[in-house]
């Protein structure tokens, strides 16, 4: 690579480390679409992943219904017959949408392979947003999760999210654009006792996300990390599904000697509360709808975001500290936050 092309593409410089600061301590939260700003994408391909319930099922219907050419991915897919992937199609064609259902496991490369080739085809070439939503809730403390457990949440929150981006990135750089969201959690920047494995999978993809937004500045693909605090998604029940699944290989000494913190840990599977989670599908929208290169890399999403709004300033000062200077300079500067 030529000293011209480590130079970022498409993009404008933001400034010093406080700019960015300043950025992160005002992010703005998700709103309500204002119905004359309603945003067309119909020159925009979508691909989702995880699209059978919650965040990107909605998603999903949301940019459809603004035009976009959707292409939902879920496991399990039964050659079309899943009744999730049927009722997405049945909407699809009710409402004249452009929405496709293709299968993806994002714990199986050759199905990540096959499906997203299938969604470029579908496409007709690079993919213009990849939003990586896959994700499994799992509670319980560290020393209870065993080896299973561990690698299954591994897998499908952050590994699966690398094998997604892995695969639509070339074509994104030789067409020299392109967006991939990642939806973390407020738990990838804030922790808590007996959640601790899903903590360590969203603070994986808040460090590997935000490092690759550097490392593609000079390509002009923008990376966003979405942060959800808690919503009443599907992922709650499958969460105390996964729980009890576990609870059934724990060892007894084990179960005894964490007795009071399996009790908290059950707690977490409470619903998620009574926010709307139509402010994920109206984020992501909205920052589509941005100029390439003034996307912010991170957008908290809740009525009340303040500890994340918080962890994200302090670590948007550390890293300007880091990298506003010498060879990183340049593509520091050409991602938002």
């Amino acid at each position: 690579m030529s000293d011209n092309s480590l130079q970022p593409n498409r993009r404008a410089l933001l400034g010093g480390a406080s700019a960015l600061a300043a950025a992160a301590m005002v992010a703005p939260k998700a709103a309500a679409q204002d119905a004359a700003t309603v945003p067309n994408f119909s020159d925009k391909s979508v691909l989702i992943t995880g699209t059978s319930s919650g965040f990107g099922r909605l998603t999903a219907i949301y940019l459809a219904r603004l035009g976009a050419t959707v292409i939902a991915s879920m496991r399990n897919f039964d050659s079309g017959n899943r009744p999730e992937a049927k009722e997405l199609l049945q909407i699809a064609g009710d409402e004249n949408l452009k929405l496709s259902v293709v299968e993806i496991d994002v714990m199986d490369d050759a199905l990540v392979a096959s499906g997203v080739t299938e969604a470029e085809a579908i496409a007709g070439g690079a993919i213009d947003v990849l939003v990586n939503n896959a994700g499994i809730g799992l509670a319980g403390p560290i020393e209870v999760n065993d080896i299973e457990a561990v690698k299954q949440i591994f897998e499908t929150n952050l590994f699966g999210y690398y094998r997604m981006a892995h695969a639509v990135l070339p074509k994104m750089r030789a067409s020299g654009e392109g967006q991939i969201f990642n939806v973390s959690s407020q738990l990838g920047r804030i922790l808590l006792p007996n959640i601790g494995m899903y903590c360590a999978t969203k603070f994986g993809v808040e460090a590997m996300f935000e490092t690759l937004a550097y490392e593609l500045a000079p390509f002009g693909i923008d990376i966003t990390i979405i942060q959800p605090g808690g919503y009443p998604t599907k992922i709650w029940d499958n969460g105390a599904r996964y729980f009890e699944d576990l609870l059934a290989r724990v060892d007894d000494e084990r179960k005894e000697a964490y007795g009071g913190h399996l009790q908290m840990a059950q707690g977490f599977f409470n619903g998620g509360g009574a926010t709307d989670p139509m402010d994920v599908p109206h984020a992501i929208a909205e920052i589509i709808a941005m100029p390439a290169g003034k996307r912010p890399l991170r957008r908290p999403v809740h009525p009340n975001t303040a500890a994340t709004d918080n962890a994200n300033a302090a670590m948007s000062q550390l890293q300007a500290a880091v990298l506003s200077n010498g060879r990183y300079a340049s593509w520091h500067a050409a991602v938002t936050d």
